[in-house]
């Protein structure tokens, strides 16, 4: 008995690891969060808010923070949001501006980040990245990044783990395997949500 549940306390903590979009610990993606708790959120008005929101979606975080400077929040302002709402960057194509944007990464991090692609897992970020930081840190960071995931193989996890994705395109995106063109992953789900969204979902997956 001691047995199974050490396996079954291993298997449980090792489940991050297959998670393509790094574990929230209390940030939450821009580009999908509800207007109303956005509001909430540290430099936001209502007007703001609803800005934001009739803006989304963002391409990349850089986007995002031109938006917000442009809307009158200081850099400073605009940091502090992130710590509570951002858009997650892409583990191995995110520009140095793109990761100096995560709260408290640096440009050690942007320098780390770059330096161990291309990146497959969160096992492999958390043993690289944990030479630098301590396991708290490593998880406080892989909460604002992403691995784009393979959209033909992918698990249900993987897809699981795309913000706002949810069960009905776990089954899209296995319904029109094999894929094979960005193209046609706009006229497939294209039929089951706008090209606003179809934008925003390409961002987390890659045909291979």
């Amino acid at each position: 008995m001691i047995r199974i549940l050490a396996l079954t306390l291993a298997l449980f903590l090792a489940a991050p690891a297959f998670a393509q979009v790094g574990k929230s610990l209390g940030v939450v993606d821009a580009n999908t969060v509800a207007e109303a708790d956005l509001a909430k959120m540290p430099g936001m008005t209502p007007a703001l808010a609803k800005a934001v929101v009739a803006a989304r979606p963002f391409d990349n975080i850089v986007a995002f923070n031109t938006f917000l400077l442009g809307h009158k929040l200081t850099p400073e302002q605009a940091n502090e949001l992130y710590k509570s709402a951002f858009i997650h960057i892409n583990l191995n194509t995110a520009s140095g501006e793109e990761i100096l944007l995560v709260p408290g990464a640096g440009k050690r991090m942007a320098r780390e980040f770059a330096e161990y692609r291309p990146w497959k897992s969160y096992a492999q970020f958390d043993k690289e990245i944990g030479k630098y930081v301590d396991a708290k840190e490593v998880a406080r960071l892989a909460q604002y990044t992403f691995i784009a995931v393979n959209i033909n193989t992918a698990t249900d996890e993987h897809v699981m783990s795309i913000p706002g994705a949810g069960p009905r395109m776990v089954r899209e995106f296995k319904d029109y395997r094999p894929w094979k063109t960005q193209a046609q992953f706009e006229k497939e789900i294209g039929k089951y949500v706008d090209a606003r969204e179809v934008k925003r979902l390409w961002r987390y997956v890659t045909i291979q």
